[in-house]
């Protein structure tokens, strides 16, 4: 199938992206590679899209102290290999690794997955994981919001029309592990986990399990005892629907295996 038809800016400036959001029917456009597919598909039809891939302050890594904030154009690919992001946020690192393929990785933002919230991906999980902080820029300034809370729904987040989202935050420290099932490398996966341990506190986000991201708070409360009892809470946070190849009752074993592989890395029992 072809696009709608649609108008096309690209700004050269975040003054200038906001002036065109302001337009009716208006959407943003960053790396393009979930957003062109559901043009194709005629899944959205923007009147506008304002291509804010030339604004060069939305790109790039800054390590200040315990804090990294990653702009929003910045690539999958970059994420991947940069030295900062696998001293400081390995996490980010290693879920960017399994995200669709190289020329995905290359053209894919940071900010488009955020912004896009597919309950399938890879970086809403760990934003969740790593209590991230979105940074939102709209008329009436920036704004930040925590990932808990910017997150709202099936593809729904809490940017407004007219805002873009610009930055995630994130502290810096702490031990990760990510893993993910799928059929294929490249594949959207069936579970996957996003795991986070900062002295006492774990934090457990599970994705591909419901209609966002998912902080399994009881599973990471009883982790604390045991693997078992963590495996058996983990009832209480997810009820994952079935899809095309695994039942509700699959997902929800397949997201236990990944639970204890993940704790098994800390040494836990």
């Amino acid at each position: 199938m072809k696009a709608p038809p649609f108008a096309y800016a690209k700004p050269r400036s975040l003054e200038e992206a906001l002036d065109l959001l302001e337009h009716p029917g208006a959407k943003v456009l960053a790396g393009g590679q979930s957003l062109i597919p559901s043009l194709n598909m005629r899944l959205s039809s923007p009147d506008l899209l304002v291509d804010i891939g030339a604004i060069g302050p939305l790109a790039g890594i800054q390590v200040t102290g315990k804090t990294a904030r990653i702009g929003a154009l910045t690539t999958h690919a970059q994420i991947e290999q940069s030295e900062q992001i696998r001293k400081h946020l390995p996490l980010l690192a290693n879920a960017a690794a399994h995200i669709a393929h190289p020329a995905i990785r290359n053209r894919g933002t940071l900010g488009g997955s955020l912004a896009l919230a597919d309950p399938a991906a890879e970086y809403p999980a760990c934003a969740l994981a790593l209590d991230a902080t979105i940074v939102i820029l709209g008329r009436k300034g920036e704004r930040r919001v925590k990932a808990a809370d910017f997150f709202k729904g099936l593809f729904e987040t809490d940017l407004e029309p007219g805002e873009i989202l610009v930055a995630a935050e994130f502290r810096t420290g702490g031990e990760s592990v990510f893993l993910e099932l799928a059929r294929r490398q490249g594949d959207y996966a069936s579970v996957g986990i996003a795991a986070h341990r900062r002295s006492a506190e774990i934090r457990l986000a599970f994705f591909a399990v419901g209609p966002t991201a998912i902080l399994a708070t009881h599973a990471a409360a009883a982790a604390r005892k045991s693997v078992a009892a963590a495996k058996e809470a983990l009832a209480q946070d997810l009820d994952p629907p079935a899809d095309l190849y695994h039942s509700g009752a699959t997902k929800l074993h397949l997201a236990r295996v990944l639970l204890g592989r993940a704790l098994a890395q800390w040494n836990m029992n």
